[in-house]
């Protein structure tokens, strides 16, 4: 699931940057005070990974609610469910219900609530490409982890100009895999259930569940 999470990116402040881009920077702090005016996040995306030595290519689709730290995520037919203090991914296919607190989560596992933050430390930043999709003019942030070591070999972050939303992120690896995650849907301040990010146990009687200290 690491890279399942990877969903690109809502909730950073932009501080202390240095050796970067200063029009990256500027346009990073416009959408992340565009990000934070908003109370919640909802999105519908599409997740592609392939890799042409490998032979690989996958393609799906899922979608994440976030309120603060607290989000609900579905993908491959799992729920992941945050309520800012214990972590639930529900499994229908294998009937199992993992119970976790945020720091037994998988390592280097960039979750939804951290979506925007990830590139604070540790990486360099400078604009790279201006695409025209489909009408939209679509602005290109290149990150480049700091660490060489890092399996990472750059992240662009394509920024819709005119909104000043995210419009798709773009992981490439060392070993040439390639992910993608772009946003078919963006919506904002939603209403949204009072119980969403809550866990009722009762609802999965059936299920194993599986506490993590």
């Amino acid at each position: 699931m690491k890279k399942l999470i990877f969903l690109a990116l809502m909730t950073f402040g932009v501080t202390g940057f240095a050796q970067n881009d200063a029009k990256a920077e500027s346009l990073l702090t416009e959408v992340s005070n565009k990000i934070k005016a908003y109370s919640n996040i909802s999105l519908d995306f599409k997740y592609e990974l392939s890799n042409v030595n490998e032979n690989i290519n996958q393609e799906t689709r899922g979608d994440v609610v976030i309120e603060g730290e607290k989000y609900k995520l579905n993908i491959l037919g799992v729920t992941r469910i945050f309520d800012g203090d214990s972590l639930y991914t529900i499994s229908p296919e294998d009937e199992e219900v993992t119970i976790s607190s945020t720091n037994t989560d998988e390592e280097a596992t960039i979750t939804p609530s951290k979506m925007l933050s990830f590139y604070e430390d540790g990486y360099t930043f400078k604009m790279d490409i201006i695409q025209n999709v489909k009408g939209r003019k679509i602005q290109y942030v290149k990150l480049t982890p700091m660490d060489t070591n890092s399996e990472i070999k750059h992240v662009l972050l394509g920024i819709d100009a005119t909104t000043k939303h995210i419009y798709n992120l773009i992981e490439v690896g060392k070993n040439g895999t390639k992910t993608t995650l772009t946003v078919n849907s963006f919506q904002t301040d939603q209403p949204i259930s009072k119980t969403l990010f809550t866990f009722d146990e009762s609802k999965y009687a059936d299920y194993f569940i599986n506490r993590i200290d």
